[in-house]
Order: C-alpha cells, then sequence, then structure tokens
C-alpha cells in the first residue's frame, strides 16, 4: 500500500466520520441561537450526534464556522472526480472538467484512494474522510508542554483561600463537580479563582523577563471547555466566577426566553398618556426579592406616585413537600399568587385609576392575559435590559428597602406590615410633587 498510495501505511480508525462541511454547518446554525438538538436535525445528523459535537468543544466552534480555503478539494469536487474516474476518462480530461491542475487529480486518485482489497478505487466520502484526517495538524497546547506555566496558571485558579495571618482556610463543603453546568443553589468550593484575563495580564508583571511564560486567556479557556485538551483537568470549570462547564453561545445567550411576552404587550404599544404622566391611572410594579424565595410585590401609579404592596405569603407545604416540576410556586411568588395578588389589591380602586400596569419582563405576571380580565388592567411589559423604562418602580423599590433590606426573610411581615410601610412612604413629602403627599 506504501509503494501503491505514495504515503506511509494507514491504520483505520473505523468507519468514516461525518464529513467536516456537516460539522461546518451544525456550528452555523448554532451560532444562529439554536440548541444542539435543533441544530443537528437541520444539518441531518442525529440529536446525539450534535449534543456530542457540542459538549466535546465546549460550545466553542473555533475554526469550524470558517469556509474551506479554494486552495484544497472539496466534497463535491471530489464527487465529481469520482464519477469522472468511473468513466475511464483520463487524467488531463478529469483536471480539465474539473478545472484543477493535472498533478492534483493524479496525487488524490493515489494518495486517497480505498485500499482494500490490494488495489487503488477511488470514492468520494473514503478520499473526504482520509483528506480530512491527514489534514489534522496536533499540536501540543501551551498548557501542556511547559508545566510551569501550567501549575501558575492552576494555582491562581484554585488556590487554596487563606486568612489574614496566612492559615488555610477550607469554606464550605462543597458537592463533588459531576459534568453539569453551572451549579445553582448550593454552595462552592472557596478557591482563589483568578479569571483567566486576571492571569494573562499578571503573566507579565510576575515574569517581565520571560517570554515562556505568556499565554493568552483565550487559551486557558479552550483549556477548560474543550476534551481532549489535556492540559487543565475540567472540574476546574467550576473555578471560574459563573462555574459554566460549556462555553454560551453568544446568539443563544441573546435570545429573548419570555414567550409569554408579545408585541401586541411590548411597552411601545402603551397609551401616549401614560408617558406624560398628565392623566393617573398608570401603574409600574416589580417584585423585591428577599432570603429563601420570599418576595413582595411593589405597585407604583406614575403621576401621584402613590405606592401599594402586595402580600405574597408562602403556600401550605413550603419546606415540607418536595419540590414537584410544573407544580405551584410554594415560596409564593409564583405566576397564579401574583396575578390574585394584584387583583385583590388593585380592585380595591375606581375604575378610571387603574389603566395600566408596566411589568418587567419576570415570569411572575406570565398570566397577565388573566389579569386584564379580572381587574381590567391592560398590562405592558419594558423592553429587555431597560429598567429605565420604570424609573418610578425602580425608585420606590430603592426606598422599600430601608425597610426590607437585601438578605432577609420578607415572608414574615403580614399584611397589616405592608399597609403600615407603604403609608408612611405615601404620607412623605415628595419634591417631584412640589413637597405634598
Amino acid at each position: 500500500m506504501k509503494a501503491l498510495t505514495g504515503r506511509e501505511a494507514m491504520k483505520s480508525p473505523g468507519h468514516p466520520k461525518h464529513r467536516r462541511a456537516v460539522e461546518r454547518l451544525f456550528w452555523r446554525e448554532i451560532a444562529r441561537g439554536l440548541s444542539s438538538e435543533n441544530a443537528a436535525a437541520v444539518v441531518g445528523v442525529s440529536p446525539v450526534i450534535g449534543s456530542r459535537w457540542f459538549r466535546q468543544r465546549g460550545g466553542m466552534p473555533l475554526f469550524l464556522v470558517k469556509p474551506i480555503s479554494g486552495r484544497y478539494l472539496s466534497f463535491a469536487e471530489r464527487e465529481e472526480i469520482a464519477l469522472l474516474n468511473g468513466q475511464d476518462l483520463g487524467v488531463r480530461e478529469i483536471a480539465r472538467r474539473v478545472g484543477r491542475d493535472p498533478s492534483t487529480i493524479s496525487r488524490e486518485l493515489r494518495r486517497n484512494a480505498a485500499t482494500r482489497g490490494g488495489k487503488l478505487e477511488y470514492r468520494a466520502s473514503v478520499a473526504q474522510w482520509k483528506a480530512e484526517l491527514f489534514a489534522r495538524r496536533p499540536k501540543p497546547a501551551k498548557l501542556v508542554v511547559n508545566e510551569r506555566l501550567r501549575n501558575y496558571v492552576q494555582e491562581r485558579l484554585s488556590g487554596q483561600v487563606r486568612r489574614l495571618d496566612g492559615t488555610p482556610h477550607a469554606g464550605p463543603a462543597a458537592r463533588a463537580w459531576i459534568g453539569r453546568n453551572k451549579p445553582r443553589r448550593q454552595d462552592r468550593r472557596w478557591v482563589s479563582a483568578w479569571s483567566p484575563q486576571q492571569i494573562a495580564h499578571r503573566l507579565k508583571i510576575d515574569f517581565p523577563d520571560d517570554d515562556s511564560m505568556r499565554i493568552s486567556h483565550e487559551a486557558i479557556y479552550q483549556s477548560l471547555f474543550i476534551q481532549g485538551r489535556g492540559a487543565l483537568k475540567r472540574e476546574l470549570v467550576a473555578c471560574l466566577r459563573t462555574g459554566r462547564a460549556l462555553r454560551v453561545p453568544r446568539a443563544r445567550a441573546r435570545r429573548e426566553r419570555a414567550g409569554m411576552v408579545t408585541p401586541e404587550v411590548m411597552i411601545s404599544k402603551r397609551p401616549a398618556e401614560a408617558a406624560d404622566r398628565a392623566v393617573p391611572g398608570h401603574w409600574e410594579g416589580d417584585l423585591i426579592i428577599g432570603l429563601e424565595r420570599s418576595a413582595i410585590g411593589t405597585l407604583v401609579e406614575r403621576t401621584t406616585r402613590y405606592t401599594m404592596l402586595l402580600h405574597l405569603p408562602r403556600m401550605d407545604g413550603w419546606g415540607v413537600e418536595p419540590r414537584v416540576k410544573n407544580g405551584p410556586a410554594l415560596a409564593g411568588r409564583g405566576a397564579q399568587a401574583v396575578r390574585e395578588a394584584i387583583t385583590a389589591t388593585i380592585t380595591t380602586l375606581p375604575e378610571h385609576l387603574r389603566r395600566t400596569l408596566t411589568w418587567d419582563r419576570g415570569k411572575e405576571l406570565a398570566q397577565h392575559a388573566q389579569l386584564t380580565i379580572d381587574s381590567g388592567v391592560r398590562v405592558y411589559f419594558a423592553d429587555p435590559h431597560s429598567p429605565w423604562q420604570r424609573g418610578t418602580n425602580e425608585n420606590t423599590n430603592g426606598l422599600l428597602r430601608q425597610y426590607f433590606p437585601k438578605g432577609t426573610d420578607l415572608a414574615r411581615w403580614d399584611r397589616d406590615d405592608l399597609d403600615a410601610v407603604a403609608a408612611t412612604l405615601n404620607t412623605r413629602p415628595r419634591k417631584t410633587l412640589g413637597w405634598r403627599t
């Protein structure tokens, strides 16, 4: 085979894998914001294969999104070469029809042909597989060959926390890393937790004259996220600030998940009279959050700054019954509880004082359509990441933090307590109201 093909004998690593072009199309769909399962369906591979590609590369497509240079033969050209070769055409005729140099065609037919059976038989799929296999340029990662640099990076990522006197501090007992994405609602191991960018720039200060102690923060991220790099242990991703085990594609991170928000209920559709504050009856609302998923709802009228607080007590079974997926929110801040609290509170006002309600994009108001039916208040949602569109409510929430500080359990306050705080705010003179209440 060495004499026939002109290259060393190659051991078959198994059946030919999916073509690199298919994987490239897969990563283009990922860049558009699709999930790995949906992107796999678009390019015609199984969801298992798509999930494996995404996991093995840590959510990082790297060079695969870029098209292959025209310098190399494509799979379509290899298919045409196989068809013309099957018609017993000569090398120069095939080269003329494909638009390549005859030496390129001659070398392709010899080096990438199938050799099973002791003779050369050119097939496009096998030729593409061989070309991609030999096109790999395995280069060891810098953190693999430089042990001193690797130890420096690992120490800054996962180094032990120490007290002021230098003694080590163990911190909380954390669960073992199981390969899932960022840990939520549980203790994490206390470590030095320098970011890769901090490590990369600090190397220039600690080793100003040693060029071997240089690495980019992107190379550190790749060593953590991509399987097979072999430089840093995968469990060190738990030392990153986010604890994220995979990189989230940019388009997927920007994708809106609030399916309840339709164009008809966006703030741009809100009546103009709500913006100029000339007519009372337009409200802004939100939740202030405390410990153990406790919350208090706030409603503020835009013209008069009149404040009403929503009592959201915990439901029966909180802390006793196990959490049920898609079950009721026993913490008391679910969509149904918030809708009922707003209805019960705002319907105590005359009808002409309950025109619209502007909320943020929280899931707690997912039942806004039913709220409009029950109370007659039309609900609108602010744009993403735009708290200034509900500035009156944000300012009021800041005032309420004097009475309900962060890091405290807000479920301990009853209806009378909330009414007392609301009355206190409503009787304070306001500069924007000419020092009236």
